[in-house]
């Protein structure tokens, strides 16, 4: 009798169903699987494939995440792998909580065995624990976050002798960051790279910071990722052992990956080397060595990562894990390692934080033989909107090539509105989602997507005008954030003493050595004397309370809003914030920052200062504030949607309004600047993810005249525009009351529409403005009709008779809407200073009928309508 231990493959029998047998029979009358059912045919491929490297080109709202844990399930239930046999890496923690809930209701309670599913760090801590005595840790580490990383590196750089105010250790933090995310150590960091910090001291900081985080068993959150990497390169023995463990291997949104979790993947991925090799004999660099697996670098020179090359064979066989099999890292005559990556290409939007969407775009380079599955079913969007989306991406290079398509009805086609200005756009918009409320749409279905967080503001604001609750998705409401906060509570204090809160908020907001011990010490005498806290202040710095350097800072800084409150009587508000943030040595904390949001802290405070010119004073803005601060609703409640395009990825509404397609903002004229071609290939991923967005309609808005941080500028369409397909476009008529009428013929004027004011206009340029509209003859149309669209083709195919006028419409004169003098002669005289909405004050230096010349104090000679003016 043969022993259990010699039967073939362990103990499972030879034995198969009888064709036509009762077993035969019942599995035929099982069918396929449940979780099978519903399935289309690319994706029960792409589930079914389980042999070999397989690559599953999923387009937005093609159902990946269904594929990826349906796939899970199936080699569970053929028993080709146990749960903790299965590697699955997800990006968030909420796409790995999302995918074991799906898990469980399809296998029960089987997903609480897969240890081996999280994201990319969470496992590395994990192995990174197990093995922390190879890397020189205990298994007890800690991992530093951003604020004890920042401060570490401040004892370095005082120890080093370099000015942390001349390089932040904020900036070098994330320097060491972009290093660990291409998976450099100290000494790979190509030189020029090290050099270029600290005086040349970068490289030997960074490598003095890993040391210092041994000896304090820590490793900060790319160590996580580094220190497998170097785990597994320098022991064998552990590398072979999770390639053992791990016989499949699911990465979600490949795209995504970095070149740090690109490697520990191809490392993870390559079949067992034969017990007894060094690692070194089947991966090149693999031990002492600066090139990295995956990536030829000379570390020498500093070359950068090759990415997007074309490579001739022999650099194809320098690569490990790929052809030739001798350089591969995989025993000769090994299967293919089962690994499935998931991704899209057109949606890989995050190279600004080390993503590599080269890494996608060479899968089948990495993984000979690897079979390619597309699934370009869409069931999120309508006909017309994948359509225009999949238009517009095929003008990207850089792609593998797919075109989404659906089987639902065409739907509405995208509209492109144009507006005069950004403030007509946010009325615009407002309009039309009070419109969709009317028709019974639910505000949760509907999503503002912007390319840049100022934008919001507009929007805020509006919304609140018009009671339309909102969210902002990604980060606080424009007012909550942390810099705006700092910048109001100034303006606060200023304007009312007596307010502690805000007082307290930036008494040491940049740091001016007045800890808590110092607002202990003021709250204290405030409340025995039961005066505020600044007048505490007050009385204190004439004491010998405090230490020297604190009462000096203290004493600055009452004089300084003294001396603020005395300019407010004879300075504007917006030029009085300028002050403030200015002499306070708010502004220069944060060009002094180079923290990656720094630029756009500095470009939202320009846009609080820039808000407030709408206002009469101080005290009206800040009443204003707080009615947008008190719009607090229910978290079940009801609300549109705002959020950057970024934080969009992985929504979907059926609305989505997309403001802001002009060129310099989107595409952004910084990314074209630092990428080139790349940054103009990512900006349009973005627009595609924008599209993608929607299930049943997609808006897209453009402004004419965009005031961007202070500093208005006529601006151009989005090149993206001209890139949309005529036939799933539809050009409208913006509903934002249009604020000086159509320039080019977007829109007709607000004179010529009563509607646009309603009965409660009663201002004397409202009331001329009716006057010159009877003078004139009511009976002017003032708006263009449409003969062809702008985009049936290329920018340089549309001419000036793309628009015609159907009745004598309104001029424009240097951007400004004019009527046609009258012949009357205006009420104004020559000098009266008047004041213009947007150009200021001035003075009139020529009258022709009702067209004045006026000379603005800061905008220079401009042509405009009497009826635009005011006397001052």
């Amino acid at each position: 009798m043969t022993e259990p231990s010699k039967l073939p493959h362990h103990g499972v029998p030879e034995h198969q169903p009888v064709a036509g047998g009762i077993a035969a029979r019942a599995r035929a009358a099982a069918g396929a699987p449940q979780y099978l059912n519903g399935l289309n045919p690319e994706q029960r491929e792409a589930v079914e494939t389980l042999d070999g490297p397989v690559l599953v080109l999923a387009g937005a709202g093609t159902g990946k995440t269904r594929v990826l844990t349906t796939r899970i399930a199936h080699i569970l239930s053929q028993g080709r792998a146990r749960p903790q046999e299965i590697l699955s890496v997800t990006f968030t923690n909420k796409a790995a909580r999302e995918m074991k809930l799906r898990l469980g209701q399809m296998l029960g309670q089987a997903v609480e065995g897969m240890p081996w599913l999280g994201t990319f760090h969470s496992i590395g801590g994990r192995i990174l624990r197990i093995h922390a005595e190879l890397v020189q840790l205990k298994s007890n580490f800690t991992v530093l976050d951003v604020d004890d990383q920042v401060r570490l590196l401040k004892q370095l750089l005082q120890a080093e002798n370099i000015d942390d105010k001349r390089w932040p250790a904020r900036m070098l933090a994330g320097l060491i960051d972009s290093w660990k995310n291409r998976g450099l150590s100290p000494s790979q960091v190509p030189a020029g790279e090290a050099a270029s910090f600290g005086n040349g001291k970068g490289g030997k900081i960074y490598a003095t910071y890993q040391e210092r985080l041994k000896i304090l068993n820590a490793a900060d959150f790319g160590d996580l990722l580094l220190e497998n990497i170097r785990l597994f390169r320098e022991n064998p023995d552990v590398l072979r052992q999770y390639q053992n463990r791990f016989k499949f291997i699911l990465v979600d949104e490949y795209q995504d990956t970095n070149v740090a979790q690109y490697l520990w993947l191809r490392l993870l991925s390559q079949a067992p080397s034969r017990p007894g090799r060094s690692l070194a004999d089947v991966i090149p660099g693999a031990v002492n060595s600066p090139v990295i697996p995956g990536r030829i670098e000379d570390a020498n020179s500093g070359a950068q990562l090759r990415t997007g090359e074309s490579r001739g064979e022999e650099d194809s066989s320098r690569d490990s894990g790929s052809a030739p099999a001798a350089h591969s890292g995989m025993t000769e005559g090994a299967p293919l390692k089962n690994i499935c990556c998931v991704g899209d290409d057109d949606q890989s939007i995050y190279g600004w934080r080390g993503a590599e969407v080269d890494n996608i775009l060479r899968f089948d380079h990495d993984f000979p033989g690897a079979k390619v599955i597309r699934l370009e079913r869409n069931y999120r969007s309508t006909g017309h909107i994948l359509a225009a989306a999949s238009h517009l991406i095929a003008h990207n290079e850089g792609r593998l090539g797919k075109t989404l398509r659906t089987e639902d009805v065409d739907g509405e086609k995208v509209t492109v509105t144009g507006s005069w200005d950004s403030e007509e756009e946010a009325r615009a918009i407002g309009e039309e989602l009070e419109e969709l409320q009317r028709t019974g749409e639910n505000l949760n279905d509907v999503a503002i997507l912007v390319r840049a967080s100022f934008q919001m503001r507009e929007f805020e604001d509006r919304f609140v005008t018009l009671g339309l609750p909102y969210r902002v998705i990604g980060g606080p409401r424009f007012y909550e954030r942390a810099e705006i906060r700092d910048a109001l509570a100034y303006l606060r204090t200023i304007n009312s003493p007596a307010d502690d809160l805000a007082f307290e908020r930036i008494v040491n907001v940049p740091k001016r050595g007045l800890g808590d011990a110092t607002v202990q010490l003021l709250h204290d005498h405030a409340r025995k004397r039961r005066i505020p806290l600044f007048e505490a202040a007050r009385a204190v710095v004439e004491t010998d309370e405090l230490k020297p350097k604190a009462r000096g800072s203290l004493r600055d800084l009452v004089m300084q809003f003294d001396r603020w409150r005395a300019q407010r009587e004879v300075t504007s508000h917006t030029e009085l914030a300028e002050i403030v943030l200015d002499e306070s040595g708010y502004t220069e904390m944060w060009q002094k920052d180079r923290s990656a949001d720094a630029a756009g802290r500095l470009d939202n405070l320009k846009e609080l200062v820039r808000s407030m010119e709408e206002f009469e004073n101080l005290q009206g803005f800040l009443e204003h504030i707080s009615l947008v601060m008190d719009r607090d609703g229910e978290a079940g409640d009801e609300a549109v949607s705002l959020m950057t395009l970024h934080s969009a990825k992985g929504l979907e509404f059926d609305n989505v309004f997309l403001p802001g397609w002009e060129e310099g903002l989107f595409p952004s004229q910084r990314t074209l600047d630092e990428q080139g071609r790349a940054g103009l290939e990512e900006e349009r991923r973005l627009a595609h993810v924008g599209l993608t967005r929607a299930r049943r309609r997609a808006k897209i808005y453009f402004a004419t005249n965009r005031r961007i941080h202070g500093t208005w500028s006529t601006t151009i369409p989005s090149r993206f525009l001209d890139e949309l397909p005529a036939h799933n476009v539809e050009i409208t008529e913006s509903k934002g009351g249009s604020g000086w009428g159509g320039s080019g013929g977007y829109g007709a004027s607000r004179f010529d529409n009563l509607e646009s004011f309603g009965s409660s206009y009663s201002t004397p340029g409202w009331q001329r403005a009716q006057a010159n509209r009877n003078r004139g003859g009511g009976g002017r149309s003032g708006g263009f009709e449409e003969r062809q669209s702008s985009f049936s083709g290329s920018r340089s195919d549309t001419s000036s008779d793309s628009f015609s006028r159907t009745k004598r419409g309104p001029m424009v004169i240097e951007g400004e809407l004019v009527a046609k003098s009258t012949g009357t002669t205006s009420e104004f005289s020559l000098e009266d200073r008047v004041f213009h909405q947007k150009f200021g004050y001035g003075h009139v230096v020529k009258i022709d009928g009702n067209k004045l010349t006026i000379a603005f104090e800061k905008a220079g000679e401009k042509k405009v309508v009497d009826s635009f003016v005011e006397r001052a």
